[in-house]
């Protein structure tokens, strides 16, 4: 049997982009049980709730959903345990101390599977206001609107 290679998305955080500047990113693994990753196999979880949280010099994701594994017997997880995240110690550390800073939180970005292991791209944020919200919302509108007419032009240039 082959193992598999390259990235499977399995979920994405879009609402995270939207409400933080994201400031750096870093890849972690997951320890999770095997109905767990059976679920995460079958494409089934949710990131918009979940944040980072450290506990002994250790990070645990919290209030991600992972939903039972349908085939599941007595031996099912609970769907919105915490889970311990696999990171380097000079990252948890640097991590740890820029999370005490004001303003600044730890969030999930997406969910994946790279070469069959699960894996959780984590960012160190910092909240966006509802200004800024409302001007990187226009700032999209106006990008797009710049390339529909530039789209309109070459269509009108090739014709």
């Amino acid at each position: 049997m082959a193992k598999e290679k390259g990235r499977k998305l399995i979920a994405q955080n879009k609402k995270a982009r939207h409400d933080y500047h994201i400031i750096d990113t870093y890849e972690a693994g997951l320890v999770l049980t095997g109905t767990e990753v059976k679920s995460l196999r079958q494409g089934r979880a949710s990131l918009v709730d979940g944040f980072v949280q450290f506990t002994d010099h250790e990070a645990w994701l919290h209030n991600v959903h992972v939903p039972e594994y349908s085939q599941g017997t007595w031996t099912n997880h609970s769907a919105r345990r915490k889970r311990k995240l696999l990171l380097h110690r000079e990252e948890i550390d640097k991590l740890e101390a820029k999370a005490q800073e004001t303003g600044h939180t730890i969030v999930p970005l997406s969910l994946y599977f790279k070469d069959g292991r699960a894996k959780i791209e984590i960012a160190l944020a910092k909240g966006k206001k509802e200004y800024d919200k409302r001007q990187t919302l226009r700032e999209k509108q106006d990008r797009r609107e710049a390339e529909r007419a530039m789209a309109a032009v070459r269509r009108r240039q090739r014709a």
